[in-house]
Parts: structure tokens; C-alpha cells; sequence
């Protein structure tokens, strides 16, 4: 509280970027554990249950699971094809002309899209924290110091007694801004490749469904 005025304007954003990107921590670790959880118990049910219909009717239970948002979609894709005809006709023109199959793997796209942002979604602030935070931090330094060989200039002295307080309070801003910078890279980076697992097992789950779809359902 003893700095200037411009060293406490950039003290108070660091703290603001380090209390926003704990929260954002600690939401994004709840988020992803819970997606991993339910996705594990929803592609264990998925595989022991075999009924689109049966599965459609418990996607409650995994509601946290990314998955369950593209069987949702995928399932309701082809029950519109099935009451269209779309699914009677044979297996050549299903997958033709932008219908059949192709209209479910658009909404599995579709779907992979959304969770993919929401999965996404506040990360950016993490990366923006540990990319900018010590910069901001370095012109709080900056700036002290500055201060600092002002007083020098208004006293006359360069005595340690003189110089070394404020030179202190400077660089609490560089501190400052690591501790800002640091558990939002580790959080940034460890998010993205949880969230990258996830995205292969949604690609893998789109696979499989349009593989189920079209082996059990269109060549009927």
C-alpha cells in the first residue's frame, strides 16, 4: 500500500487476473473431471445396453458427459430419417444427394462443435493471464524504479537507506505478476490436452455410431 499510484493501479489488475484464474481453475477442474467420469459411465452403458431407444431414455444420468449431447443429436437425426422413409431406401442412395447417414454425421459435427467450445469456454483467459501477467507485472517494476531514481533526484542521496525500499515495492509488481502468470499456464495446458482427450473420444464415439447406424439400421 506504500507504492504509487500507478504500481498499485497494476498490483490490483495482477490480483484480479490471479483471483479470476483460480476460479476458472477450479471450475475447469470440476467441469472436466465430471466429463470424464459420466463419459466413462455413459460408454459403459452405451455398450451394454444396445437400444438407441433405452439409451435415449437415461441420458440424465450422464448429463455432464459430452457424449451424451451427440447420441442426442445423432438419435434424433435418425429418428427423423426413419419417420421420412429416408432409412427404408436402399443403402446406395441413403448416403447420397447430402442425406441419409450424412445427415446424422453433419449432426454429430454439429454437435462435436458445441461441446468442443464449451469445454473451450473461460480457457482463453487462462492463456491471456500467463501470457500478459508478467509483462504487466515488469512495467509495474518499471515504473517503481523509475520512482524510485526520482526520489533519488528530490533527496540527493543514493544511499541504500534511500534506495532500497522503493526498489522493494517495485519489484513485488514482477512477483506479483508470476504468481499470477505461472498456475495459469500449468492450468491453461493441462486443461487443453483433457479437453484433447476428450475430443478423441467424441471423434471415436461419432465413428462408432455412424458405424452402428448404418450396419444395423440404414441396410435394413
Amino acid at each position: 500500500m506504500g507504492t504509487g499510484l500507478v504500481v498499485k493501479l497494476v498490483l490490483f489488475i495482477l490480483i484480479y487476473f490471479s483471483v479470476v484464474s483460480w476460479a476458472i481453475i477450479f471450475y475447469k477442474l470440476l467441469q472436466v473431471h465430471r466429463a470424464n467420469k459420466d463419459s466413462e459411465r455413459f460408454l459403459d452403458f452405451f455398450w451394454k445396453t444396445k437400444r438407441f431407444d433405452t439409451i435415449a431414455t437415461q441420458l440424465d444420468r450422464f448429463g455432464n458427459s459430452p457424449l451424451t449431447l451427440l447420441f442426442n443429436e445423432g438419435y434424433a437425426e435418425l429418428k427423423r430419417l426413419m419417420d421420412s422413409g429416408e432409412a427404408k431406401r436402399e443403402p446406395g442412395v441413403v448416403s447420397t444427394d447430402l442425406g441419409g447417414i450424412e445427415n446424422i454425421d453433419r449432426a454429430l459435427r454439429r454437435a462435436t462443435t458445441q461441446e468442443i467450445t464449451r469445454l473451450e469456454k473461460y480457457t482463453t483467459f487462462l492463456a491471456t493471464t500467463g501470457s500478459t501477467a508478467p509483462f504487466i507485472g515488469l512495467f509495474g517494476t518499471v515504473w517503481g524504479i523509475k520512482d524510485s531514481f526520482t526520489g533519488i533526484a528530490q533527496t540527493g542521496s543514493a544511499s541504500l537507506a534511500v534506495v532500497a525500499p522503493g526498489i522493494a515495492e517495485a519489484l513485488i509488481a514482477t512477483a506479483i505478476g508470476l504468481v499470477a502468470a505461472i498456475p495459469a499456464v500449468m492450468g491453461y495446458n493441462h486443461f487443453q490436452n483433457r479437453i484433447k482427450v476428450l475430443i478423441a473420444e467424441m471423434d471415436n464415439f461419432s465413428t462408432e455410431f455412424l458405424n452402428i447406424v448404418h450396419r444395423t439400421v440404414l441396410n435394413k
